[in-house]
């Protein structure tokens, strides 16, 4: 319950700094997926993402590899603050970098721990991958501080 607790706190973000107005303002690529499919698709990375952490505390206890995924949580966490709360895509951006990178982390330390902990990773690796795609692209249209 504890993962889940922790995902749950992380998708918190979401609903503390909301898309709004300024959002529905922003200039959008074509192929950006609809609102609606951002809720469910990130509830179930969560649960992956809970269940992927559950099995390597199951299998070492809490060290070094729960640190890294603690990051992981915290840097996804900062994503909304940055991109909603204080509309800085750019700032956004590079916390989705470092994001990526400690998910990467993760799925690498988490490997020889358990490998479907780490394999309950990559859809997480994946999304992310396009959600920075889709955080450069919107930075380019609409430029680090759009009104």
């Amino acid at each position: 319950l504890g993962f889940l607790g922790a995902c749950f706190a992380t998708a918190l973000s979401g609903a503390i700094f909301t898309p709004g107005q300024w959002y529905e303002g922003l200039k959008k690529p074509w192929w950006r997926p609809p609102n609606w499919l951002f809720g469910p698709a990130w509830g179930v990375l969560f649960i992956m993402i809970a269940f992927s952490g559950w099995y390597v505390w199951l299998a070492v206890g809490f060290g070094p590899a729960l640190v890294v995924y603690g990051v992981q949580l915290v840097l996804n966490f900062l994503w909304s603050a940055f991109f909603f709360g204080m509309r800085r895509p750019d700032f956004a951006l590079y916390d989705l970098i470092l994001l990526w990178l400690s998910i990467l982390a993760c799925i690498i330390v988490f490997a020889p721990i358990s490998a479907t902990a780490a394999w309950l990773m990559v859809p997480y690796l994946g999304w992310v991958s396009f959600a920075g795609w889709l955080n450069f692209t919107m930075l380019k249209l609409n430029g680090p501080r759009p009104a």
